[in-house]
């Protein structure tokens, strides 16, 4: 049985410029590389806590889309936070993107350099036809 895998990427796709592809859909999988706030031509966004993480959460949507799949198809994320001290507001913001049932999730603090404040990953499925 042949899997096929591919690399979903349109004209929204926010691009990196470090050696990685943004999302890589393996059957009906997507698996979505970390997104930090950044715009679209991959240039780092420094803002407050709230707005690296409403950013990066849009960019992941926009990845998402792209490999036909939305935030309501994600099944598992692993968040990142550069200061616990953001722990409470963060998980305020994490429900105005996920509703329960919510997907699984890992959460890492005091783990980022300087330069952000919060990065995301995510396993979605592909939208039913």
């Amino acid at each position: 049985m042949k899997t096929d895998i591919s690399y979903p990427k349109d004209a929204n796709t926010p691009v990196s410029h470090l050696p990685f592809s943004p999302a890589v859909r393996v059957g009906n999988l997507i698996f979505v590389s970390g997104q930090a706030s950044v715009d679209a031509t991959g240039k780092l966004v420094p803002d407050t806590f709230e707005g690296e993480f409403r950013r990066s959460l849009e960019n992941l949507r926009k990845i998402l889309e792209s490999a036909g799949s939305g935030l309501k198809h994600v099944v598992q994320t692993r968040n990142y936070l550069r200061d616990d001290a953001n722990l409470s507001r963060y998980n305020e913001l994490y429900r105005e993107y996920f509703s329960e049932p919510f997907p699984a999730r890992t959460t890492i603090t005091n783990c980022l350099p300087v330069a952000l404040h919060y990065e995301i990953e995510c396993v979605a499925v592909v939208k039913e036809s």
